[in-house]
């Protein structure tokens, strides 16, 4: 491990020797990150039509308030994952087209992944959940890249994204999921936020050096994997310090993701005000020139088996990304509920998200009483704690958000990691919005708290579910129950 991960934690920018040092290291790990240059990569970014390159999709998509697709998606051999990434690009219509690496290149487990490689080709199907891209190798995935017509972006799912970026930056993908904060939480349950922070320093960073050689690069924040009810005001916290922390060191077009909340009115004001606090935060930061746009996730919950119920919260996902004004939204599939979805299954979710962004692609919700009654409400939620962080941390975003973590000052529900508390809870309310049903130790106003609580206790008692606990868990499940306990009256 190189000495530099041991000085003191900063948000600070990493020192230019200290950088080199540090990719030298990271990059003698496995034998394919001698395939990495730096020079060779700016010049072949710098060579792809602007098309293909995302930073310029995102902003020409943001200029033209236009929203654009973009699926999941993953296989364990080269072969696999070409034939689906241009099944994407030309039956499935994505505006941006995907590679998702699997669980042991997330984890650096790269042997284990270069035997799940031989057994996928062994037995002609893929062994794995995603894209071995580190043991692939930039020349092999530099042919993923050049197979579409689109740009191609980098879901890692991985809290260790060092050479996963090296490789795939020196292919030619243009744009990489993951942050420090959003995925340490969500996906591990050992490692430290701290050392989550240090390894997106290192992903940013070299994003930045990329910058400085005339390639801006797309960096994005993932939002919420948890599977469970993220409120907005939280999530949106968190974007606010990923956000910072990339900003911090060079990055310059970084994009937030939020998961959706399936309540329309709830969602767009979230996505609205996600882009608004975004941007004064980075003000504040000295940032103003950085660019923030907004995608919205398909549902992250549980879904429902039936597939009809399945489609219409696909459908539902693209008319409340429209609606809102997400620059993107990033695609399920009716499967979602069994496991990894065909590519076939796959390119019938984005023609249904993009069928359903047509159909809202004009409609807002600007004025609208309780549209901006919410927005409000998340101004006030997300300000106080955003705050507190930066107040615990002297300004420092890094500093501010292991401090904040510690105290509970920040605080995830159901995050799976042990330096997080884990302690605050949200349920629906009975309009149906996600709200607060314990703090913990969160600083929201208690004015806030008070329409919160008067919300969940009306859900309670017009269902007859414990003011507590029960409300949480029944929230956490209710949209994969079927019709006839969603809609009991179905059967009369």
């Amino acid at each position: 491990m190189s000495s530099a991960v041991q000085a003191p934690l900063s948000q600070e920018r990493i020192d230019d020797d200290v950088f080199a040092a540090m990719r030298r290291e990271n990059l003698a790990r496995w034998p394919t990150g001698a395939g990495v240059d730096l020079d060779e990569a700016v010049a072949y970014h710098k060579a792809t039509p602007d098309h293909r390159r995302l930073s310029v999709v995102m902003r020409r998509a943001d200029a033209e308030r236009r929203t654009l697709t973009q699926p999941r998606g993953g296989f364990g051999t080269f072969e696999l994952q070409k034939n689906l990434m241009e099944m994407l690009d030309r039956e499935g219509l994505a505006d941006i087209v995907p590679t998702t690496t699997d669980s042991y290149t997330r984890n650096e487990h790269f042997q284990q992944a270069q035997e799940g490689i031989n057994e996928s080709e062994r037995l002609g199907r893929s062994m794995l959940n995603g894209y071995p891209i580190v043991n692939y190798g930039v020349a092999m995935s530099r042919k993923l890249v050049e197979s579409v017509e689109k740009p191609t972006v980098m879901l890692t799912g991985t809290s260790m994204p060092r050479l996963t970026g090296e490789v795939g930056f020196a292919a030619g993908y243009s744009g990489y999921l993951g942050s420090a904060i959003a995925y340490t939480v969500s996906y591990t349950k050992e490692l430290s936020v701290e050392q989550g922070i240090r390894n997106y320093q290192y992903l940013d960073r070299l994003a930045a050096e990329y910058l400085a050689h005339g390639v801006e690069l797309h960096r994005r924040q993932p939002g919420f994997l948890t599977g469970t009810n993220i409120p907005p005001s939280i999530a949106i916290v968190v974007c606010i310090l990923d956000m910072l922390l990339a900003l911090a060191q060079g990055v310059r077009n970084y994009g937030l993701e939020l998961g959706q909340t399936l309540h329309l009115i709830q969602d767009a004001a979230a996505l609205a005000t996600c882009r608004e606090l975004c941007e004064e935060y980075a003000r504040k930061a000295g940032h103003a020139d950085a660019f923030t746009p907004v995608t919205s996730l398909h549902w992250m919950g549980a879904w429902p088996q039936d597939e009809a119920q399945a489609t219409a919260i696909v459908s539902y996902g693209g008319t409340l990304a429209a609606i809102g004004g997400a620059i993107s939204v990033t695609t399920k599939s009716v499967h979602e509920a069994f496991g990894i979805p065909t590519p076939e299954a796959n390119c019938e979710a984005l023609r249904m998200t993009r069928m359903a962004i047509y159909l809202a692609r004009k409609i807002r919700l600007d004025g609208l009483p309780e549209y901006e009654f919410e927005r409000e409400l998340i101004r006030r939620e997300v300000r106080p704690i955003v705050d507190r962080v930066l107040e615990l941390g002297e300004g420092d975003a890094a500093v501010g958000t292991v401090r904040a973590l510690e105290a509970g000052v920040l605080d995830i529900p159901w995050s799976p990691n042990r330096f997080v508390r884990s302690r605050v809870m949200p349920a629906r309310d009975v309009d149906g919005y996600l709200r607060i049903l314990d703090p913990a130790a969160m600083p929201f106003p208690k004015d806030v708290l008070a329409v919160h609580e008067e919300r969940l206790r009306k859900r309670a008692e017009a269902e007859h579910i414990a003011f507590g606990r029960d409300l949480a868990v029944s929230s956490v499940y209710e949209l994969s129950e079927p019709l006839t306990k969603l809609l009991p009256d179905v059967n009369r």
